[in-house]
């Protein structure tokens, strides 16, 4: 029987080639040779919801210079792919529609405009407005609808509280989008001309409050994820030539050594040099419990030291660190768009225009064809334009995603996208690697049986073949070794894919592998046959060292499962999820490992393109199915999977940059975490849409009734869109609570 293949298998590490998991789709328009562009990352303050960012594709979208374009609303920036030479028209027809932009650069921050300050003190002119719009009303009620008094306040009212939307409006429709804006002043300039002065005022300044508050909800989504960034501190204590030094991070060369003393924040990646401590790892890992560090071991920017001083080596810019890229990639993650969020958007796409074209026939049809009052209909079609925005609807689902994808990240998973956030609740069978997913992926030798020789010089000649070998089981060998000053050197040393290693040691060819490698070797015979079976019925992976066709050494290797490991696979059970084991190792230790977990289904001895075809079979009937490793041997699986899993990528690069999914730490206690969340997510999604059509399916027929008036639809339309805010953001409670 194969054991695990004791081929060279990076643990954590994925071939960028192998995994096609892309951060953001972007949206391809007219495009200009791809070898012709370049990219601009342009920040726009006022770009802070997707109204603009609509305006702005409708208007860049249009334009032969332009190859692509990228958003993040979480930071008001926009990236542009577009031709050498055409940032400036990009610039003018980003000014054209009142979203003015700058060239971004890596020194500034995002600006934040409710920082510093109280949401009254930010809206001082829009409350005085509301004052205004109260005294119309009070005259109107006194002195009548007509007099000229109630329509001076209402007129400084509008003024005060909705010269930005005015603004905004005209320049949407003379862009022909129909957005909340242009339908606003539609309504008021409508209920204006028809003499509704009160009306319109209180229209305008409750519109207004309602946008304020949306405002300040949406900054709090946009701060969850910038606060992960603060979690490092601006500057270090870095070791000079004068002494200790605080110096800024961003200026600290990768290599220095650094100091951090009891209960202060790492401020950058790096290695332990001096010192022993326990490191709060929270923010990177999600791990609730401190973690021992010594000398050697790895540390992460935005982590707390716990009680002792230490000294370590960096080994990674500030704007290249772990939480770094973790932040880069929930912000990017929030620009690509989920399933649900292109529903939206196609369905508001022809929503809007619908509802405007049954709002001009309710204002002209009745009067025209059975002679109703005209001031009746057109009040009642003014209600519909404001009734008729979809703002609630396009909203929701943006602020749940980035709110779900910021409360994975709390948690240490990083997901890649809304669409792998939307989809993980969908998985209904979860295939798991063993080595270094159920198990600890750090096997320990547990038998050196030489066949020839003494065990030394065996020992000796097996260590030197391992130690040229990064497998789990082939460190194991060389760690067991290591009381061997010198090993023999090794020359044309070679991996034999699922099989295991070979090279020349001392001018003999020799092998080491699993039960594949010793039976095309044709070192097979019934004695050695029995010790294999007998080392693998106790649940250990045997290897066999091999000279031609002489086995030399049986070695016996055993892993030890995470004690994680079986809470997880139950977690995954109570929520449906079906784990299958798919490993390389042979039959015996895959039952051994799989019944101290808790799964039933064991497909073993598998090589890549076996671990491929079997994810491939799985999803057979259109099952969502994921895929769980750590390593490369597991890529060609997870790069098929509907979703792949990445265990253990803190600090390390490839993982984070290509799986679906990444778990910071070795916990698999986050797969079914994850699958919860999504599932949380998913739910809070349909609430929201639910939400917001059933909301404005009332109030369409309340307005063909007659009983709703401009202000109810400027609260239920507006109304509407903060509930779905705010349900959004229950999501970020969640990561608190799960913490």
């Amino acid at each position: 029987m194969p054991a695990e293949p004791s081929l060279p298998r990076p643990r954590r590490v994925i071939p960028i080639a192998a995994v096609t998991a892309p951060v953001a789709v972007p949206q391809k328009f007219a495009l200009a040779p791809e070898a012709a562009t370049q990219r601009s990352t342009l920040r726009i303050a006022n770009m802070c919801c997707p109204v603009e960012e609509a305006l702005i594709r409708k208007r860049l979208g249009g334009m032969q210079e332009v190859a692509d374009l990228s958003f993040d609303l979480l930071n008001r920036k926009l990236s542009v792919a577009h031709v050498p030479d055409a940032l400036p028209a990009v610039l003018a027809a980003l000014a054209d529609v009142g979203m003015a932009g700058l060239p971004d650069a890596p020194a500034q921050q995002a600006a934040d405009p409710a920082a510093g300050k109280s949401w009254f003190a930010e809206n001082r002119k829009l409350l005085l407005g509301g004052a205004c719009a109260l005294a119309a009303e009070l005259c109107a009620l006194a002195l009548g609808d007509h007099s000229l008094l109630p329509a001076a306040f209402a007129l400084v009212a509008i003024a005060l509280s909705g010269v930005e939307t005015y603004r905004k409006g005209f320049i949407a429709l003379r862009h022909l989008s129909l957005n909340i804006n242009a339908l606003m002043a539609l309504a008021v300039t409508g209920a204006v001309l028809i003499g509704q002065w009160p009306e319109a005022a209180m229209v305008m300044v409750l519109f207004g409050i309602a946008e304020a508050i949306e405002a300040r909800s949406l900054d709090r989504a946009r701060r969850a994820v910038q606060s992960l960034m603060a979690m490092a501190p601006e500057t270090a204590t870095v070791r000079t030539v004068s002494g200790w030094q605080p110096l800024p991070v961003a200026g600290v060369a990768i290599g220095s050594i650094v100091r951090v003393r009891p209960a202060e924040r790492i401020p950058l990646d790096g290695v332990v040099t001096a010192g022993a401590s326990a490191v709060d790892q929270a923010p990177i890992t999600g791990e609730s419990v401190p973690v021992d560090k010594a000398a050697g071991d790895a540390l992460f920017a935005g982590s707390v030291n716990q009680h002792g001083e230490l000294e370590f080596r960096t080994t990674a810019a500030a704007s290249d660190s772990t939480l770094a890229r973790i932040v880069r990639t929930v912000q990017e993650a929030q620009a690509s768009r989920a399933p649900m969020q292109r529903f939206v958007d196609q369905f508001a796409a022809w929503y809007t225009p619908a509802v405007v074209a049954i709002a001009m026939a309710v204002a002209v049809l009745p009067p025209l064809l059975a002679g109703a009052d005209w001031f009746t209909w057109i009040y009642r079609a003014l209600v519909m334009l404001v009734v008729a925005c979809p703002c609630a609807l396009v909203i929701s689902t943006p602020v749940t995603l980035v709110s779900g994808l910021t409360a994975a990240a709390r948690r240490g998973i990083l997901v890649k996208g809304g669409r792998f956030l939307e989809g993980g609740g969908k998985l209904r069978v979860l295939a798991l690697d063993k080595t270094g997913t159920l198990t600890r992926g750090k096997p320990a030798v547990t038998d050196f049986i030489a066949l020839v020789g003494t065990r030394e010089e065996q020992l000796r000649r097996a260590a030197a073949l391992a130690a040229r070998s990064d497998h789990p089981v082939s460190h194991a060998v060389a760690v067991h070794a290591a009381q061997l000053r010198e090993l023999p050197e090794v020359t044309g040393f070679a991996a034999q894919p699922g099989r295991g290693v070979s090279g020349h040691v001392e001018g003999r060819l020799l092998q080491m592998g699993n039960h594949r490698l010793v039976e095309e070797a044709g070192a097979c015979s019934p004695e050695l046959e029995a010790q294999l079976a007998a080392l693998e019925e106790q649940g250990k992976t045997a290897i066999v060292l091999v000279e031609g066709k002489v086995p030399q050494a049986v070695i016996g290797v055993a892993d030890t499962v995470r004690p994680e490991s079986a809470e997880a696979v139950a977690a995954l059970k109570r929520l449906g999820v079906h784990p299958v084991m798919l490993t390389g190792d042979n039959a015996h230790t895959a039952r051994a490992i799989a019944r101290q977990v808790g799964i039933e289904e064991v497909r073993s001895e598998l090589l890549p393109h076996d671990k491929l075809a079997a994810i491939t079979q799985l999803q057979a009937g259109g099952v969502a199915v994921g895929m769980v490793g750590d390593g490369a041997n597991d890529a060609p699986a997870l790069a098929r999977a509907d979703c792949g899993f990445a265990m253990g990528a803190a600090g390390t690069d490839a993982a984070i940059d290509t799986a679906d999914v990444a778990l910071m730490d070795d916990d698999p206690r986050k797969l079914p975490a994850f699958i919860a969340l999504s599932r949380r997510t998913r739910s809070v999604l349909r609430q929201n849409i639910v939400l917001a059509i059933a909301i404005k399916g009332v109030f369409l027929g309340l307005t063909v009734a007659g009983e709703a008036t401009l202000w109810m639809a400027v609260f239920a339309d507006m109304g509407t869109s903060l509930l779905v805010v705010f349900n959004g953001l229950r999501l970020l409670r969640t990561a608190r609570a799960g913490r």
